[in-house]
């Protein structure tokens, strides 16, 4: 028969052999997590002093724009809307953020989404991460003077988006639709003056 000392002292053990188990665990999963890390910034080191210079090509974006947005979705008339654009850096000017948001007559939001842009060290180029209504595409971005643009391919239909300032600072945007077999279209245009 086992005395209360002994029973004390084997389930210390067990507790302390648990508690060891857990902290092993801990630390392994938190190792992946690095590992997991370092593998999605690619090797070696992150070069920020470049990463911002190449960032700042991109300063003439950032701040508050407002203006009309002409949304076409099909056979119907367009839509006629008002378009606001949020454009801010984040982490140190590493990445920028925007926010964009389309608006009806009685100012109820018909559209929204958000998208980042960075510099990718491993291609020595600009990449976009664009969210909409649970979907997200994350391609290569063209800076231009004053301007950018950028494209993908959802299944046969190829979606082209470019935007430039215009000579009076604007910031005019088509994004244009191609599907096999027809002529390229025009789904959306905006023209957004700089509010701040």
């Amino acid at each position: 028969m086992k005395t209360k000392k002994e029973t004390n002292s084997r389930g210390s053990m067990a507790m302390r052999g648990m508690q060891r188990v857990i902290w092993l665990g801990a630390a392994a999963a938190a190792l992946a997590a690095c590992a997991g890390m370092a593998a999605a910034q690619g090797p070696g080191p992150a070069n920020v002093a470049a990463q911002k210079v190449a960032m700042q090509k991109l300063a003439f974006l950032a701040g508050k724009w407002s203006g009309p947005i002409t949304v076409h979705e099909g056979p119907g008339p367009a839509l006629h809307m008002t378009q606001t654009e949020s454009v801010e850096y984040k982490l140190d000017g590493l990445v920028l953020l925007i926010e964009g948001k389309s608006t009806d007559t009685a100012g109820k939001a018909e559209f929204e989404a958000l998208a980042t842009i960075a510099w990718d060290d491993a291609t020595q180029g600009y990449r976009i991460r664009a969210y909409n209504a649970g979907h997200y595409v994350d391609v290569p971005l063209t800076a231009e003077k004053d301007g950018f643009s950028w494209r993908f391919q959802a299944g046969p239909v190829r979606i082209e988006n470019a935007m430039h300032l215009t000579s009076d600072g604007q910031w005019k945007e088509e994004t244009n639709v191609t599907v096999p077999g027809r002529p390229t279209f025009p789904t959306v245009e905006m023209l957004l003056k700089h509010a701040q």
